[in-house]
């Protein structure tokens, strides 16, 4: 566990809310890597809190697939496996294909300007090359279009992964090389928005999670 592992005390959440969310960053930035042990009282002592919230954490953690329950043997961070990538990626594809075309029909001028904004955002964050940063302005630019859909039980169900696939796309901003691709994925998709081409776009947003797919698979085989 690394040292720099802290609470953010927020006077507006309850004190569970504030440690889940601590330790669930800690594992979507790697501070807490895949296959890390998570140890109640040596959790509790590092964040200056009592077991209960811990514990309460670990629980909701597992929900979301980012701790894994190991018989006589406790809690540890989730490492992220094949199977878990091509499960949540098979079922993203789908619904980042259906946004995409909701998006094409109903966004408005002022929806696909917003979409331009963001795309210089994240332009901007891969010139810096801080990965957090790329992978927050990924996220902004992926959640204009869902919001482009007016659908809110597509949103809902798209939240519903969110973290999940938070965690892939950290993996895949990782490696550099790919990351003037995201740019031109991006670029393709938002000019098939511009120009409401449903059938250019749909396609240019399943390659862009069929490369996603591929780049992580291979990073998770070279750590094996």
């Amino acid at each position: 566990m690394g040292n720099d592992l802290k609470v953010n005390m927020n006077e507006y959440l309850p004190l569970r809310d504030v440690v889940f969310n601590t330790l669930r960053q800690a594992i979507l930035k790697g501070e807490l890597a895949p296959g890390e042990r998570l140890m109640e009282i040596q959790l509790a002592e590092r964040l200056g809190v009592s077991r209960t919230p811990i514990r309460e954490a670990i629980r909701k953690l597992e929900l979301e697939g980012l701790v894994l329950m190991i018989p006589r043997k406790g809690a540890e961070v989730a490492k992220i496996s094949e199977k878990s990538l091509r499960d949540v990626l098979e079922v993203r594809r789908s619904l980042e294909e259906l946004a995409i075309e909701l998006a094409c029909q109903r966004m408005t001028p002022e929806a696909v300007a917003e979409l331009e904004m963001k795309q210089e955002q994240f332009r901007n964050a891969v010139l810096k090359g801080r990965p957090m940063d790329i992978a927050e302005t990924d996220e902004a630019y992926h959640d204009v279009i869902y919001k482009g859909t007016c659908n809110d039980r597509l949103i809902q169900m798209i939240n519903n992964l969110r973290e999940q696939m938070y965690r892939y796309r950290l993996e895949y901003i990782k490696d550099e090389d790919k990351r003037q691709v995201l740019l031109l994925e991006h670029d393709n998709i938002l000019k098939a928005v511009r120009q409401r081409r449903v059938d250019e776009a749909k396609v240019a947003m399943r390659e862009h999670i069929d490369n996603q797919e591929i780049t992580v698979s291979k990073n998770i085989k070279g750590q094996d």
